[in-house]
């Protein structure tokens, strides 16, 4: 079966489509004017849609980056670089992401985060094998990587919570791999 070409839209029904699609789900100025772009049966129709739903307070890439770095640590408990990965993949400017992350993130002890992050993630592990091997220690090290938190800051946690804390003392963490 032939893949189906979406229809092209004029300026008000892009209009329209815009609204729909803020309606549903916030969206940063980047994701939608991609998907208008897909839409639009002229560029300019684009840009024109954009600015006016930022001229009506429908469209502001920082508060939507406030939101949505505040949900990602109330929600989710994720580290500052999880969340500054996912706001850039929002098409999020880089420069806004990391300023806005940081003001979210400013009165956040990430040391405890991490330790409620390993309760949540282990609750149903016995306190008494939890990191009981160097395989174990590895894993948990990557997963609170991928949630965003700093290598120092993971180590000194997961010392905490390792069954025998000198196991960190040789601890090669995995090579850091990019969000």
């Amino acid at each position: 079966m032939p893949e189906r070409k979406p229809r092209l839209l004029g300026r008000e029904a892009l209009w329209e489509y815009a609204l729909k699609i803020l309606a549903g789900r916030a969206s940063s100025v980047g994701e939608l004017r991609e998907k208008l772009r897909h839409r639009a049966e002229r560029s300019g129709d684009v840009d024109d849609a954009l600015a006016r739903l930022k001229d009506h307070g429908y469209l502001n890439d920082r508060r939507f980056a406030e939101g949505f770095a505040a949900a990602r640590l109330s929600n989710e408990k994720l580290g500052r670089a999880r969340v500054i990965h996912d706001l850039r993949q929002r098409r999020v400017a880089p420069a806004l992401a990391e300023s806005t992350v940081r003001k979210v993130y400013q009165e956040v002890d990430e040391t405890a985060l991490i330790e409620d992050w390993i309760r949540r993630k282990y609750r149903l592990a016995g306190r008494e094998g939890l990191f009981s091997e160097d395989k174990d220690l590895a894993k948990a090290y990557r997963r609170l990587l991928h949630a965003g938190f700093r290598s120092g800051e993971i180590v000194r946690a997961l010392k905490r919570f390792a069954k025998d804390p000198g196991l960190l003392d040789s601890f090669e963490p995995p090579e850091e791999e990019e969000l």
